[in-house]
């Protein structure tokens, strides 16, 4: 059994069959669903899992209870990838209390009509303190990171902060070189990788309010960072995840480099798309990302969109408007709260562009962000004079 410290127990579960994680994101490595228990005079367990692992995670419970009775059952989050369990929970152990937010009271009937919680449940807010023994979890208010009913808690103890879906990644920890980060091996470019394309695409949107979890995390001597999904996380590991989360949580760009995200139909706009990225290599570029949004993965090019402080977007028009591809793109940094950017635009038109027009107006409605011209606009081929266009928006995004 995987230990967090001599009382702490690691207790979850890999699911290595799922193809995607909230019916959307591709993972190819599979995910964790991470629980934990405290064994003190009290019991406390952390957390359940997805319904789709719950006899494995019920297994794990019972050999780490070594047949005592648990006293609490903290939710942290309500979503069902950690919640589905706590109706079984309260019913296999009658003394069992649950441990949540207000607002996940008011979310308990929605997922477990007609059980009846009167005297289960225990309802905590910033501040408040569970005394187990020598162990006491102290809450913090994690609203909106990315649920509102959000809560994190803080071993006093150990020095342990569980992060609910803060600090997650995709992946299941089999694949994980270490389980537990020691701040060596622990802090992987694959780690930051997975974690990057996670907060992006799942508490991305919710900047303000996971700085407000940071800036809460520096008042307290966190040793040990223990997330609902991906690996534990201590020493060096722990300090570089948190420098990241406050890069993130500012809408700051990570690194120096330009995206480029096309849309194409027959090939020609992804030519213009891929000669723009030669230009901007030749001229001296940092770093040249060029995806097809019709084949990459969404959520990997959402996750380089915040990476990099400039995006091009080159998209074929289609029925009056742009190919539906970038027009996806384009939504899905609207719903994320994508802010303080650049852009440069291509469009393509066989007779009549209207891609440009669209694209532009949509970025404009992105908070902060800035257009830079010209706008290039090919008809169907790259020409000679598009050669030079191309050249005059490589000029223009290295000037700056």
């Amino acid at each position: 059994m995987n230990m967090i410290s001599e009382t702490i127990k690691y207790i979850g579960v890999d699911d290595l069959d799922i193809d995607l994680f909230e019916s959307q994101y591709v993972v190819p490595e599979g995910m964790s669903y991470n629980s934990y228990l405290i064994d003190d005079e009290k019991i406390a367990v952390l957390d359940t899992a997805d319904r789709r692992k719950g006899e494995e995670w019920k297994a794990n419970l019972k050999a780490a209870l070594n047949g005592r009775q648990p006293d609490y059952l903290v939710a942290h989050h309500m979503e069902p990838d950690h919640a589905a369990l706590i109706a079984e929970m309260l019913e296999t152990y009658p003394g069992l209390q649950l441990v949540c937010s207000a607002q996940a009271v008011k979310m308990l009937p929605n997922f477990f009509e007609g059980l009846n919680f009167e005297g289960r449940v225990m309802t905590v807010k910033e501040g408040d303190k569970l005394q187990l023994g020598q162990h006491t979890l102290q809450f913090i208010s994690a609203a909106m990171v990315h649920w509102p009913e959000v809560i994190m808690s803080y071993d006093t103890k150990d020095k342990v902060l569980f992060s609910a879906d803060g600090f997650g990644k995709f992946g299941a920890l089999v694949n994980e070189r270490l389980r537990v980060g020691d701040g060596t091996s622990g802090m992987t470019d694959d780690w930051a990788c997975e974690a990057r394309r996670y907060y992006f695409n799942i508490c991305g949107k919710y900047g303000t309010q996971v700085q407000s979890v940071v800036k809460k995390m520096a008042a307290i001597d966190v040793q040990t960072i223990c997330p609902l999904h991906g690996p534990v996380l201590k020493g060096e590991a722990l300090a570089e995840a948190v420098k990241l989360y406050d890069i993130w949580s500012k809408y700051e760009p990570e690194s120096e480099g330009i995206l480029i995200a096309y849309a194409s139909i027959h090939g020609g706009t992804a030519a213009a798309a891929e000669r723009l990225g030669e230009i901007l290599r030749q001229k001296g570029a940092a770093k040249i990302v060029v995806s097809d949004l019709s084949r990459d993965d969404m959520a990997e090019v959402i996750e380089d969109a915040f990476r990099y402080p400039t995006v091009v977007v080159a998209a074929s028009s289609y029925d009056a408007g742009v190919f539906p591809v970038m027009h996806d793109f384009l939504y899905h940094l609207q719903i994320k709260n994508y802010q303080r950017r650049r852009f440069g635009i291509v469009e393509n038109g066989s007779w009549m562009p209207t891609a440009g027009k669209v694209m532009r107006s949509m970025i404009e409605g992105l908070k902060d962000c800035e257009i830079v011209e010209p706008m290039v606009t090919i008809r169907s081929r790259m020409k000679a004079a598009d050669e030079a266009q191309l050249e005059q928006l490589a000029e223009s995004l290295m000037a700056k």
